[in-house]
């Protein structure tokens, strides 16, 4: 391959969240980190050679982006996706998580109701907890481990609590799912007839698998009560450059999302992210490619392991997502007893599954993107754990 994938690196003693914070996370210090959605792979080589100009220049003073830098992001998702954004459109802002919680403080009042698929990203819920909403919840369906919506429950909790938001994870973290777009069209005729803005988060965008391709909630709207989250951070491992970028199709959401910016104080973008991201939309298609085809492998390998040497736990593969949602509740372990399981006796740290919300309880949420020999080593680790159940 012209990129490699597969190179070890040691993240350890870099401050790294997903293996400095063992303890702090009471985890054992000698368990893998399988759980934060960050890769053990190494950044585009385009982007680390941006990074290094951008640093050369010695001057990291107020960046803001301008056109330019939006035409950039609208052209990646115009040939990736399809989705023709106009790039006055789009916010800059640090982040996802961070955008999501302004855009309920922007199109929500306190009390409101906000609604959730759950099992899902479990900042969804702190986010509407923490800016003083009422969590509504509607829980997916799951057949045979594949998950869907059930959109008569959906449309009843909306009814039931006054829901004025909703936030959709798509492609959907952690149970896997790729939208079709029946199914994102019928969201959005459902949020239409009861003024619902959409809040789509479409981080993991450019991680559909096997034949499944993301389709942005833009494409499907029936109106512009809706904004889409997007950045770079998960397609180039870039999360730690804290960069992102928020569209709004309605200018008088968007004024108001700029408002709430302006409150925190906190509205102006990394330098080094912006010349990130620019190089890894402008530059990086063809090592995007290559690392899905690594990380499919990657999936394959570990579905093929658990059903041939650990059969009580099931996984099925994804659509979208480098997350495999393991449901191992055939262990026979409480939730605390599964997670002390995992660390202690498989010395594998995944994200444990009561986390996500409802649904959640006996599964746990394994990243799979990092070099294959460590996967395998993590596996390996788990099949002899439950063996010696």
């Amino acid at each position: 391959m012209k990129y490699d994938y597969g190179r070890i690196i040691e993240r350890r003693g870099t401050d790294c969240l997903k293996y400095d914070y063992a303890a702090e996370n009471g985890r054992s210090a000698g368990a893998i980190p399988m759980w934060v959605a960050d890769m053990d792979i190494s950044a585009p080589p385009e982007v680390i050679e941006a990074i290094k100009k951008r640093a050369e220049h010695g001057v990291f003073g107020y960046t803001m982006p301008k056109r330019g830098y939006f035409e950039v992001v609208a052209s990646w998702f115009a040939r990736r996706h399809n989705w023709n954004a106009d790039p006055q459109k789009f916010v800059c802002t640090p982040g996802v998580v961070f955008a999501i919680n302004t855009l309920i403080r922007a199109v929500t009042c306190e009390g409101d109701g906000v609604i959730i698929c759950q099992p899902v990203y479990y900042p969804f819920a702190s986010g509407v907890k923490y800016n003083n909403r009422k969590l509504v919840v509607s829980e997916l369906i799951n057949i045979g481990g594949r998950y869907s919506i059930d959109f008569e429950d959906f449309e009843r909790k909306i009814v039931q609590n006054g829901v004025k938001a909703f936030i959709l994870c798509s492609p959907h973290n952690p149970v896997g799912r790729v939208w079709e777009e029946w199914e994102l069209s019928r969201l959005s005729q459902i949020c239409g007839r009861h003024g619902v803005f959409v809040i789509a988060d479409e981080i993991h965008a450019d991680f559909a698998f096997d034949g499944h391709r993301h389709i942005p909630y833009a494409r499907v709207s029936g109106d512009d009560n809706f904004a889409v989250c997007t950045s770079p951070t998960k397609s180039f491992n870039l999360a730690g450059l804290q960069i992102s970028n928020i569209y709004i199709q309605s200018s008088a959401v968007r004024k108001k999302f700029e408002d709430e910016l302006d409150k925190t104080g906190y509205w102006e973008p990394n330098a080094i992210g912006l010349a990130a991201c620019l190089a890894a939309y402008g530059q990086c298609g063809e090592w995007l490619d290559g690392l899905k085809n690594y990380l499919w492998e990657n999936i394959n390998f570990a579905l093929s392991y658990i059903s041939e040497n650990i059969p009580k736990i099931k996984a099925s593969a994804p659509e979208g997502t480098y997350l495999l949602w393991l449901d191992c509740r055939a262990l026979g372990l409480s939730d605390g007893e599964l997670s002390r399981f995992f660390d202690e006796k498989a010395s594998v740290w995944p994200d444990d599954g009561f986390i996500f919300g409802q649904g959640g309880s006996g599964f746990e949420r394994l990243n799979i993107a990092c070099p294959r020999p460590v996967l395998k080593e993590a596996l390996e680790n788990l099949g002899r754990a439950v063996s010696s159940l």
